[in-house]
Formats: structure tokens, C-alpha cells, sequence
């Protein structure tokens, strides 16, 4: 999976985009025509924002469905899009071309959702300090055994071409990338129904200042949205009060605030972004923290590859489910008619089953 990079766009590209937002855009005030455009950065962003703006707003989500945001790569209409929309809700870190536009073209019509609410921090290596010392004899078993596995054939002089040419890559800045994935603000805040109704809240604010007219609407909207999260949140806290486990072993760091919310530790075998692919020590760790806290389930996302989650259950005789981190649906689940609560309801029941509280 490649990361997103920000991709200037031609002149004629530009010029392009111009002329496009320059297109119906005869008036100061927003809600002239009836409705406030916002553009959205991808599908958490987009149902609040509908949920909250209702018939006065008109929604663009940037990322498709079936699409993984980390991967989004915008091109001259989204530029365009961007430029020409009223109000732009996006999560600063998580797109970085996405922010670099909204830098460019939006950078006092837009929101960055993360300002509304309180951040943790993710740190790989605080998820075995507690049981390293007991772990560490199972740890590098595991090591060994992946070690063995990598060497068995003598690399090539290719292979060691590759590796320094890898090398410099990642050095090249002064930072070693492999380091920057160990830690670093969660940028998946919605996974704690608490906090994304703050977002609601947020959002409601931001386009009452375009639409003072629509303000009670607004309000009335982020209400109910914010008392369908209390009602979430309230499903989760009892339906894992009686469970047995509190540990979750997952395929990336995406679910901290959804294990802060319900008392949940997380064991991620990759870092806060999908691409990242974990190395024979990180594998090994994880592998022995689930044999030694007899860990069930390893959890896989629906919009990357679940191979590495596959391996691991292998490994350790661990079954896989789905816990979905609701970075975007699948183009089944759109067409299905699932969302946002749908989906986390079905992560519920996961948990449930994987903590013994079923």
C-alpha cells in the first residue's frame, strides 16, 4: 500500500480548477442558493457533517467508497472542489496532500476536526512495558524462528543495494521514518462515540457561522446526533461489562480512543498507518503477548490486506474477525445502506465474542 504524496498539479491544471470554482460563485454569502457546499476529507467526516447540516448543505466526500484515505491522491477536480466549496472538514495529519490543498486553497473556510476534541498519543512500545520482562524469553523465540526464515538464503548483492538505497531514503531528511511510526498523535477520534459527537458539535458551530439564518437547525441536528452517540456509547459500556479479556490484538493502531473509552488495551501489530509493515521483532512481541495473555482473536480492517493478521492467528492458533475502524465503508456496505452506526454495533458484537462477553 504507498503512502500519499502531494502531487502539484499542472498550470493548466490550475487553471482549470480556477475557472471551475470561479463558476457560481456570484455571491458573498454561502447559503445564497440555499445550501452551504462543504467538502470532506473522507467517510467519518462526511456522515457527520450530513447528519449535522441536513437539507442545508450539499456534502462532497474526497475519498470513495472501497477506497483507503491513506491512499487518496486528489486530482484537478478536487483541487477545484476544494477552492470553489464553502467550508472544507478535514483531520490534519491524516491526508497529508489533502492538507497541504486546504493550506493552498481553504485555509480560513475549513475545519481540522482533531481541534475540537482531546488527543491521545500512540507509542508501539508501551504495549508490552508491562509484561516485556516475562515476554522477552517467548519474544525472542519468535525472533529467532522469523530470523531463520528471512536468512535462509544468503542475500544478493542486489539485495544489498536495495537496503542501502532504503537506508539513505529514510535518512536522506535527517529522521528515520521506521522510528516516526513508533509514536505520534491517533489521529481515529471518532472511534469514541463521545468525542465524535464533539465533532458534530463542532461542525454545527462552523456552519452556523456561514448560515446564521440555519443556526437552530444546526444546533437541533448536533443534538441528535451527539444523543444517537450517548445511546452508542451507553450500548458498548454495558454489553462489555462482563467481559473476561480486556486485551484487543489488531492489525493497526486505529482503535486507542475506542480502548480508552471502555477500558480496552491495544496490542497493534502495525503502527497508526496501515502501511507501515511491521518487522520480525514487532511480529514476535505480538506474537508472544498473545500466547502469554491467551488472546482469541487477532482483529483485520476491511480496507487493507488482512495477511499479516492471517499470519500472526497462524502462528499462535488465534482465530481473525473484523473490527472496522470506519476510515470509509466498502462499496457493499454503501450500497447495503450501512453507516456509521451500523457498522460500529457490528464491531460490538465482534468484541464481544473476542472478550468473552458475548
Amino acid at each position: 500500500m504507498r503512502r500519499s504524496r502531494f502531487i502539484l498539479v499542472p498550470v493548466a491544471g490550475l487553471a482549470a480548477a480556477a475557472a471551475l470554482a470561479a463558476c457560481g460563485s456570484g455571491s458573498d454569502d454561502p447559503a445564497a442558493d440555499g445550501e452551504i457546499s462543504v467538502v470532506t476529507a473522507f467517510y467519518p467526516l462526511a456522515f457527520a457533517t450530513e447528519r449535522v447540516g441536513g437539507d442545508h448543505v450539499a456534502v462532497t466526500n474526497l475519498t470513495p467508497a472501497g477506497q483507503e484515505p491513506h491512499d487518496l491522491e486528489l486530482a484537478p477536480s478536487d483541487i477545484a472542489a476544494i477552492e470553489e466549496a464553502d467550508y472544507v472538514v478535514y483531520l490534519k495529519g491524516f491526508i497529508p496532500e489533502l492538507d497541504a490543498a486546504v493550506e493552498e486553497y481553504a485555509p480560513d473556510k475549513s475545519l481540522d476536526v482533531l481541534t475540537a476534541v482531546d488527543t491521545i498519543g500512540y507509542d508501539a512500545t508501551e504495549s508490552f512495558e508491562d509484561d516485556h520482562a516475562e515476554g522477552d524469553e517467548h519474544a525472542d523465540e519468535h525472533a529467532d524462528e522469523h530470523a531463520e526464515e528471512e536468512h535462509s538464503e544468503e542475500p544478493t548483492a542486489a539485495d544489498d543495494t536495495a537496503s542501502d538505497d532504503a537506508s539513505e531514503e529514510a535518512t536522506e531528511d535527517g529522521h528515520d521514518h521506521e522510528d516516526e511510526e513508533l509514536e505520534g498523535t491517533d489521529p481515529h477520534v471518532w472511534l469514541d462515540p463521545t468525542r465524535y459527537g464533539q465533532i458534530g458539535t463542532a461542525i454545527a458551530e462552523g456552519l452556523a457561522g456561514l448560515d446564521d439564518a440555519h443556526k437552530g437547525d444546526y444546533t437541533t441536528n448536533a443534538d441528535a446526533f451527539t444523543a444517537d452517540l450517548t445511546e452508542l456509547d451507553a450500548e458498548f459500556t454495558d454489553a462489555l461489562a462482563s467481559r473476561t479479556s480486556d486485551e484487543i490484538v489488531t492489525s493497526h493502531a486505529a482503535f486507542g480512543y475506542l480502548a480508552d473509552r471502555y477500558g480496552l488495551h491495544q496490542v497493534a501489530i502495525s503502527g497508526l498507518s496501515p502501511d507501515q509493515e511491521p518487522d520480525t521483532q514487532r511480529m514476535a512481541e505480538v506474537a508472544a503477548f498473545v500466547e502469554e495473555h491467551g488472546v482469541t482473536t487477532i482483529f483485520f480492517e476491511t480496507l487493507v490486506s488482512p495477511d499479516i493478521a492471517d499470519t500472526l492467528a497462524s502462528e499462535t492458533g488465534a482465530a481473525t474477525a473484523v473490527l472496522n475502524p470506519l476510515e470509509g465503508l466498502t462499496q457493499e456496505q454503501a450500497d447495503a445502506g450501512d453507516d456509521y452506526f451500523t457498522v460500529m454495533r457490528q464491531n460490538l458484537a465482534e468484541l464481544q465474542t473476542a472478550l468473552g462477553a458475548a
